[in-house]
């Protein structure tokens, strides 16, 4: 770390003192569990196969599961059969599955090909459900491993199996293949270096991040950015934004027409937004706790101390929302009452329903994880997004693979794809707590959760929320993230937007084809189910950020002068974007 990059004032004397350490003994285990890692891609064998045995054994002792899955299989050639015959499609794919939707899978044979695997597809689909007695972990853990295989043998990995690929080689003259090849070697040399080769990639400070502000807080762990003003007052309270420590920050800041804290400032708000250090293998032992004392509570002091004590619009996204709520609720509990309003993107509470991700999460599978990262003292981007790409394999590397290295056309990067590629790392205690805790024990939403040694509530939160969930999230479902709605019964705004976890975010008046349904329930009102929410409200064409702006102008008391960038006490140290959002 270099000299002076944080100051030793008392928030963060801990993490420096952290850094200082020369690292801890090891356990033998933990050097071989982490080795065999490497050639599992990060996942448990002993879990894989534990998972294989309750499917195989209870498969096998169900006679009467065996013959219904032998009459679907003859259904299936049926179908197929009537498929070849009169040249029509019996099966479709998946919505979000756009491996065969080229015209050319339309044509014969390759129209037979793609109904053949479908079908097959769709069968061992069928031998992971209603098979009683199964624990339900590895239920899930087989289908995504029979999906997986699928995956990786679909024909539209295959050149000569592939229309599109045929049609490339036909057109190029076959220069596809050797275009794909140095895609590949750039490629494998950004995987191996772990820095991005120079692509005309937008640059970070000169195409994104480029709203105008000043860092005027840092420790150990955090920056913090207040950006300027672009209007001659503003509302009184200003808006701090918590965004996850997995994702950089500028995901709210990316294009000037798609910036999120752009767009608030134009709105007449004082914006802060914080920027999380890139952990290294020296924070190893930084807790969840420190990620709350020195990243939210450290903001909120700042905050408060520049805007003369004004309450405070909190506002957090994905894990950065979760921890937000810790933070609220241990205000409450502690009479703290600084905060007017909370809001919530993306962000889970309960995580009893937390979508695809519970694959990977299992007692086996986090014990493997604590050892790979008690060796690394972090989890590393690649293993992190390796994860996320398994879970959509046919679309985020499956076909990738295909348009890249098959077709030789490379995607030129946008703003999205170029944030996206920027990843950080995980401190080892924090990220394990925050799966333990949280994931697997769902300690938050039953009231078992500690701070300082204390349990808090959500339903002690008692100011207005405004919850954001997207209809494609894979992260974190968005009936999932209704579930706030249970745990507190505060006033509360929820939206459902169209798109996935950061396209829905980033959602940007003007953008084609969105749309959103919002509602709204009184402090204290019953609580409604989500499917009931859902057939209450009607869809709304176009972005949710004007609702949200004007949400927020509702909650604010009155229009003041702009306060300075920083105060006596936390003076600008820098330009936005700052220093940390710099570090690989």
């Amino acid at each position: 770390m270099e000299p002076g990059l944080c100051s030793l004032s008392s928030p963060s004397k801990k993490i420096a003192a952290q850094e200082s350490r020369t690292g801890p003994l090891l356990r033998p285990d933990a050097f071989l569990h982490a080795a065999q890692s490497r050639w599992t891609g990060g996942l448990s064998l002993i879990a894989q196969g534990m998972a294989g045995l309750d499917w195989m054994a209870h498969l096998a002792n169900a006679p009467t599961r065996w013959s219904e899955l032998t009459a679907s299989a003859a259904t299936q050639m049926t179908r197929l059969m009537e498929s070849a015959a009169s040249d029509i499609d019996v099966i479709a794919p998946a919505k979000t599955d756009y491996r065969f939707r080229d015209l050319a899978w339309r044509q014969p044979p390759f129209r037979q090909i793609a109904q053949s695997f479908l079908l097959t597809d769709d069968w061992w689909r069928q031998t992971t459900e209603d098979l009683p007695g199964v624990a339900e972990a590895n239920r899930r853990l087989m289908a995504f491993a029979i999906r997986q295989a699928l995956d990786a043998v679909a024909p539209s990995n295959v050149p000569w199996l592939n229309p599109e690929v045929i049609r490339a080689a036909l057109e190029t003259g076959g220069w596809n293949f050797p275009d794909g090849w140095m895609n590949f070697l750039t490629d494998f040399e950004e995987m191996t270096t772990g820095r991005p080769t120079e692509r005309s990639a937008p640059k970070l400070g000169r195409d994104i991040a480029t709203t105008p502000g000043k860092v005027v807080f840092r420790n150990g762990l955090i920056e913090l950015i207040q950006y300027a003003p672009a209007t001659e007052t503003v509302a009184a309270e200003p808006i701090l934004i918590v965004p996850a420590w997995i994702m950089k920050y500028y995901i709210l800041d990316l294009s000037p027409q798609n910036s999120l804290i752009r767009y608030l400032v134009k709105e007449g708000h004082t914006v802060f937004v914080i920027s999380w250090r890139n952990p290294d293998a020296s924070m190893r032992d930084v807790s969840l706790d420190d990620y709350r004392r020195h990243g939210v509570m450290a903001a909120l002091n700042a905050v408060s101390d520049i805007c003369a004590g004004s309450k405070v619009h909190a506002c957090g996204y994905c894990l950065g929302g979760t921890l937000l709520a810790i933070a609220a609720a241990a205000m409450a509990r502690d009479g703290d009452r600084r905060l007017a309003t909370v809001t919530l993107f993306c962000a889970q509470t309960d995580f009893t329903e937390a979508g695809e991700l519970e694959v990977f999460i299992t007692a086996d599978q986090l014990a493997l994880l604590d050892d790979i990262m008690e060796v690394q003292g972090y989890l590393t981007t690649q293993q992190m997004a390796g994860a996320f790409q398994l879970l959509r394999s046919n679309d985020l590397i499956w076909s990738r693979i295909v348009k890249t290295y098959l077709i030789g056309k490379r995607e030129h990067p946008n703003d999205l794809m170029a944030w996206n590629a920027d990843g950080t790392r995980m401190p080892a205690r924090m990220h394990s707590e925050y799966l333990r805790q949280l994931f697997l024990d769902n300690a938050l939403a039953e009231g078992r959760f500690m701070v300082e040694g204390r349990p808090i509530a959500l339903n002690d939160v008692r100011v207005p929320f405004f919850v954001v969930g997207t209809e494609s999230d894979h992260i974190a479902p968005w009936r999932s993230v209704y579930k706030i709605t249970l745990l507190n019964d505060s006033d509360m705004t929820f939206v459902l937007t169209s798109g996935g976890h950061n396209a829905g975010v980033v959602s940007e008046p003007g953008h084609p084809r969105r749309h959103f349904r919002l509602g709204h329930r009184s402090a204290g009102a019953a609580y409604l189910g989500s499917d009931e929410w859902m057939e209450a409200y009607e869809t709304q064409q176009g972005s949710w950020w004007p609702s949200w702006a004007n949400w927020l102008s509702a909650q604010s008391e009155t229009q003041v002068p702009p306060p300075a960038l920083g105060s006596e006490a936390y003076p600008p140290i820098g330009d936005a974007p700052g220093r940390f959002v710099h570090e690989h």
